[in-house]
């Protein structure tokens, strides 16, 4: 069965997306920790962080940083912090998240933005790619 981000991916369902290339989408969070909070998916369905190939791992962390870099120029922050949980949807992503602090680190102060908040956000990060 597909996961919610293959329908992304497919363009089933709307997202609110960065950036894409043949291997990876990057989009916001629909429910962030931090305003700027992006997801970093492989466009391959793959449910385990690790159980992604050599191949494509060795290219994850190049798009990540690519993106990261548009975020921090796009969100003030101190760095942009990286986390892989694995277990909310069963399929393998990264999240990148502004942070000032190791407390912006809590999934527990996600909370929805509006629709213009989160376009606002979009255009600005992807000013920066």
């Amino acid at each position: 069965m597909d996961s919610i981000f293959t329908k992304i991916i497919n363009k089933e369902i709307p997202a609110y997306i960065i950036d894409e290339n043949e291997d990876f989408i990057s989009i916001l969070d629909i429910n962030p920790i931090k305003k700027g909070h992006v997801l970093v998916i492989p466009k391959i369905q793959i449910d385990y962080f690790f159980d992604i190939d050599n191949d494509l791992l060795s290219k994850i962390m190049p798009y990540c940083k690519k993106i990261s870099s548009a975020i921090k120029n796009a969100i003030e922050c101190k760095r942009i912090g990286i986390s892989v949980i694995g277990l909310e949807v069963p399929h393998a992503h990264v999240h990148l998240i502004p942070i000032n602090s190791i407390s912006d680190m809590n999934f527990n102060n996600a909370k929805p933005l509006s629709k213009e908040e989160m376009v606002s956000i979009q255009n600005k990060i992807k000013s920066f790619l």
